[in-house]
């Protein structure tokens, strides 16, 4: 009788579990824990940006974060809920890079784009898998940090990959909205950055058709401050520049640009260098030369007292900002004097949010992701007709960088943070807009909005 009982009772649990096989158990984090498979939609939109995937893990930017990045895009291409992922800028870096470095080792870029690849490589194998896969919608968009990257040479790295750019004379900026969102824009942010937007004309006597931006020469020099490390009393100082014309506007805007280089040079990315030494190899970009420290700091003239530069001298007019603006394709114009200051104090990118997208009269987007900043956030804003709008910026996935080699630091808790859009699966209209950071393998919310694009 018990073993009738028995058989029967198995024979019951083997018909109720072929009969429930909708019911799934997900220890996915991206997807529900428990649910009906019928009501899983693929439905999310993942963005990431600031990996700077380096050339030379010797010196990258993301080296002791590679391993969490592998594990976090696995969970990306596992889940069942996720729809598209896009990388918003600064995948790759060709920027930091030690100044005495040759960049290319004097072979092409499609060389550097292979070995960042290999120096990457579960990276990419895990990106290109989920391309492959054909499930997930995967799309890059350009950062200051990887402008100069072709079309061609991204697509060595991964084949097939979506790229959001605005035309392919400017393959440095783009734009993505996915699909069916107009609503939603995304992109790097750096376009409206003095320091970090394409820059054409600028050096044409010493790199004709060149359009690196001076915050080029900002992060070679900001690599060696943390390979060569010194102390901020053994620093080389920034030489005494003064205004002495504080009635024209254009030494007045040189002058806030000394300004902010002075603060970084003794405060932020110190180095011990010789600011006469010709030390920053060049050789992308268009630039051939080798350049100093001094050749990009404005200094006042040995003739005339006025301040002067070797590089980026005719960029301080509020005119050639216009132009420059309109070439990064930015829609409203902003003061000189307040994008010049902005680089450092980067709320003026964050609100350009709203002042490019939330404000302008003839954008209907509702929901803004930046990256580029490397402050991960989540603000609100109100547009002309005063609906609420949102605008989130998806922070970093580099390293945090001590100039200490001893120090111990538990990378596991800083940085990795990503924006996961959430739309609701009755009324896509309806979106939960999440910032996330990986914390020690976990996704921890740090912040949400919810936004109604439908009002």
């Amino acid at each position: 009788m018990k073993k009738s009982s028995f058989l029967l009772l198995l024979f019951a649990s083997v018909f109720i579990s072929c009969g429930s096989s909708h019911n799934v158990v997900s220890d996915n984090p991206f997807d529900p824990s428990t649910g009906n498979s019928d009501s899983i939609v693929r439905n999310k939109i993942v963005v990431i940006s600031d990996l700077h995937l380096g050339n030379d893990l010797s010196y990258s930017e993301d080296v002791k974060h590679l391993s969490r990045l592998k594990q976090f895009l696995n969970e990306v291409r596992s889940s069942a809920t996720i729809k598209e992922l896009v990388i918003a800028g600064d995948m790759f870096d060709e920027w930091y890079i030690p100044t005495r470095t040759n960049t290319y080792d004097n072979k092409s870029q499609a060389d550097f784009v292979k070995k960042t690849v290999v120096a990457n490589q579960s990276i990419f194998n895990v990106i290109n898998g989920i391309i492959g896969d054909k499930k997930i919608k995967v799309t890059y968009i350009p950062g200051n940090h990887d402008m100069g990257f072709t079309p061609e040479n991204v697509d060595i790295a991964m084949p097939g990959v979506n790229q959001a750019r605005d035309s392919k004379d400017k393959y440095g900026i783009g734009t993505y909205n996915p699909d069916g969102y107009p609503q939603i824009a995304i992109e790097h942010g750096h376009r409206y950055d003095f320091f970090c937007s394409l820059t054409p004309n600028a050096n044409d006597a010493e790199a004709p058709g060149a359009v690196l931006a001076p915050g080029y020469f900002f992060a070679r020099i900001a690599a060696n401050s943390f390979t060569d490390p010194t102390t901020h009393d053994d620093a080389t100082k920034v030489p005494v520049t003064v205004l002495n014309n504080q009635n024209d506007p254009e030494q007045y805007s040189k002058y806030i640009y000394y300004g902010l280089w002075k603060k970084v040079l003794e405060d932020v990315i110190y180095v011990k260098d010789d600011f006469d030494a010709k030390i920053i190899t060049t050789n992308v970009g268009h630039y051939t030369k080798t350049y100093s420290i001094n050749d990009v700091l404005p200094h006042n003239s040995t003739t005339d007292g006025s301040i002067q530069m070797n590089l980026y001298n005719g960029l301080f007019t509020q005119n050639n900002w216009d132009n420059r603006e309109q070439y990064n394709n930015a829609p409203i114009m902003t003061n000189i004097n307040d994008a010049i200051k902005g680089s450092l104090a980067t709320s003026f990118i964050d609100d350009q949010s709203d002042n490019q997208y939330f404000r302008n009269s003839q954008s209907g987007v509702r929901l803004v992701i930046f990256g580029h900043t490397h402050i991960p956030m989540i603000k609100t804003y109100k547009n002309l007709k005063g609906s609420t709008c949102v605008y989130a910026n998806s922070g970093t996935w580099e390293d945090y960088k001590s100039r200490d080699k001893s120090k111990v630091i538990e990378q596991d808790s800083m940085n990795m943070t990503f924006v996961v859009v959430s739309p609701m699966k009755t009324n896509k209209k309806k979106l939960q807009v999440g910032l996330y950071q990986y914390r020690f393998g976990k996704h921890f919310l740090t912040d949400s909005k919810s936004l109604d694009i439908s009002e």
